[in-house]
This record gives structure tokens, C-alpha cells and sequence, in this order.
């Protein structure tokens, strides 16, 4: 069947029955359990955040970057796991 004038036809999965989809699918689901092993980092960078634009406080780039870097780092490795298990 034809697109309908000014409409780009819909491009066709290249994998069969949607397996590709379904992986990505199981790796979003499994996120947030994966960052949840980032809480102390994340709660460090929260304070120094917090911290810093408290009043009195002067929040100006890379003040926090140690913390943003661990952060950063866990949710690298969180994200690099392996996926176990079933759903």
C-alpha cells in the first residue's frame, strides 16, 4: 500500500519478530534497578549542590565535579552490567 501524499512511508523492522525492540525494552525496565547502586554517589552530589546554593552559597562550574564524576562513573558501570535473569 502506498503512503498518502506527503508522507513518508513507515520503514520495516530489520529484526524478526520486534527482538531488537525487545531488548532495548528489557534494558530501560532494568535501569532504574541499576541506578539505584548509585544512591551514595548521587546523594553526595545532591549536598554539594545543595550546599552550594544555599544562601551564602555560590554554586559556579566544576565546583562539584568531583562528585559529578563519581556519579557519573556508577551509572557508566551500572549501565555496562550484564542483564540477568528473566523479564
Amino acid at each position: 500500500m502506498a503512503a498518502p501524499a506527503g508522507l513518508r512511508p513507515r520503514p520495516t523492522l530489520m529484526s524478526a519478530h520486534g527482538a531488537v525492540w525487545g531488548r532495548v525494552r528489557s534494558r530501560l525496565r532494568a535501569f532504574p534497578e541499576r541506578l539505584a547502586a548509585c544512591g551514595a554517589e548521587a546523594a553526595a552530589y545532591g549536598r554539594c549542590v545543595q550546599a552550594s546554593t544555599a544562601p551564602g552559597g555560590h554554586l559556579r562550574k566544576d565546583l562539584c565535579a568531583p562528585e559529578f564524576e563519581a556519579l557519573r562513573s556508577c551509572f557508566a558501570a551500572a549501565a555496562k552490567k550484564p542483564l540477568t535473569g528473566g523479564s
